[in-house]
């Protein structure tokens, strides 16, 4: 058996191997899960809740090796993991609620002209049946139970597929889940390279749903082979954050300078564009860049670690090419942009023509890009002069250009006096345009993994 060796970004260090699973590996798989959908959409609802609340209890009792496992696979600070693997119970505990809750509804059939009270109707929901998760590296453990937490609590099995270079965190979770006395085949990892074992999974008949988060080419590509099954698709942004001239500049450059740096900016929702009014530019960069120079990169392990590394040396390249690009288009570097390795200084580019690649490609990485513009009208087109439309935040004093934003900016989630780098769990979460199809946060996620059905009882016309 072939195997892949998981390496720390940070030093190079062997955390673990994985096995490199082939398509003969994944007939199986598929095979099995079909096995253990048949017997967990079987099982009561409070018996399928109750494994999930034991896993909620294993995974708090073990939140420390899943943050030291998060942050040695991903490279971030373990202050960041920590914060990540503390979510992760929360999670499995809302799932085990909601899922447990398939309310359907009665329909007013005698509404319909000619039908009378001989009629009763009503609808069900079900588990879809064999669902194939594939997370990304960025958040390991949380984004794997976004999709397979809700996906099991309804009754569903999975195959999970991880991202290549973070397996370690999401076999901890389903150990955590094995251990719970989840049935053998409701959940199964799949480890290997996603463009063989991926483009196997999302087209095979024998699943019914697919909850994909990652690039927008992946997620066109996933759509294009799918066939005919349910799709939540999660995929890339360039965030606008705009900054009208009555903000207040504390409370904007505070946010930002955590909501575009956070995870090395390797966030889907991290702050990229920020867009400010030409007439407070000036005292928003001055307050801005500080806080910037204040964050400290270095050992992920050390506690004193603000943000740790990308998720590999050739990211940090990218990201370092990115900057420089821009800066040779006519923007200004204001602070940060250096590398060592996989680590990158927190970058403000300034000056950013807004239709230029660093303003409108996906950066994944902790640089933002800083426009101006002339008043709200202008800055609500800018915002959404882009293909994607996941996350928004505005800052403003002024209640009706709040109104005017939220009516106006075409993204799937937009704060009023935050950036988009914030979400709760329970939330819809999920983007317009090439940011994705489908919404994930709890809730919206149990829809997503069941399916409804429409029963009608017919009687005889009453005498």
């Amino acid at each position: 058996m072939l195997l892949d060796e998981i390496k720390s970004p940070y030093d190079g260090a062997i955390l673990g191997q994985v096995p490199i699973a082939t398509l003969e590996d994944l007939n199986l798989v598929l095979a099995n899960a079909q096995t253990g959908a048949n017997l967990w959409r079987r099982t009561p609802a409070h018996i399928r809740s109750e494994v999930l609340l034991k896993a909620a209890e294993i995974t708090a009792q073990n939140i420390e090796e899943l943050a030291q496992t998060i942050s040695g696979e991903t490279g971030k600070s373990i202050t960041e993991a920590r914060a990540e693997a503390s979510r992760c119970p929360e999670i499995i505990k809302l799932s085990a609620f909601e899922g447990s809750q398939l309310y359907g509804s009665t329909l007013p059939l005698d509404a319909n002209k000619g039908t009378g009270f001989e009629k009763i109707g009503f609808t069900l929901r079900q588990p879809v049946g064999v669902v194939v998760a594939i997370s990304p590296f960025n958040y390991p453990a949380l984004l794997v139970l976004h999709k397979i937490a809700p996906a099991l609590a309804v009754g569903n099995a999975v195959v999970l597929k991880p991202a290549r270079t973070t397996p370690l965190s999401a076999l901890l979770i389903a150990k955590y889940f094995t251990q719970a006395g989840l049935p053998d085949n409701a959940l199964q990892v799949i480890t290997g390279p996603g463009s063989t074992l991926g483009d196997a999974l999302v087209s095979d008949p024998r699943v019914r749903k697919v909850s994909f988060t990652g690039s927008t080419n992946t997620g066109r590509h996933i759509s294009s082979i799918a066939g005919v099954k349910k799709l939540s698709l999660e995929l890339g942004s360039s965030c606008p954050v705009i900054v009208l001239n009555d903000a207040d500049i504390d409370l904007a450059t505070d946010a930002i300078a955590i909501g575009g740096y956070v995870n090395a900016g390797q966030v889907c929702i991290s702050v990229q564009r920020v867009l400010v009014d030409k007439k407070i530019v000036n005292d928003f960069l001055a307050a801005l860049k500080p806080k910037v120079e204040s964050i400290r990169i270095g050992n992920p392990k050390s506690a004193d670690t603000k943000v740790g590394t990308l998720i590999s040396e050739k990211e940090a390249e990218r990201v370092e090419n990115s900057i420089r690009s821009a800066v040779k288009d006519g923007a200004k570097l204001l602070t940060g942009g250096d590398r060592e390795g996989a680590l990158v200084r927190p970058a403000i580019v300034y000056d950013v023509n807004p239709k230029s690649p660093f303003a409108q490609e996906e950066l994944f990485g902790p640089a933002i890009s800083v426009s101006t513009f002339e008043n709200l009208p202008e800055s609500i087109e800018m915002a959404n002069d882009s293909i994607y439309g996941l996350g928004a935040g505005i800052f403003t004093r002024n209640i009706d250009a709040a109104i005017q934003s939220a009516r106006e900016i075409d993204s799937g989630n937009i704060h009023i006096n935050w950036t988009p780098l914030w979400r709760a769990d329970l939330m819809p979460y999920g983007g317009l345009k090439s940011s994705g199809i489908g919404k994930e946060g709890v809730r919206s996620t149990v829809s997503e993994m069941t399916e409804e059905k429409t029963i009608i009882l017919h009687g005889k016309t009453w005498k």
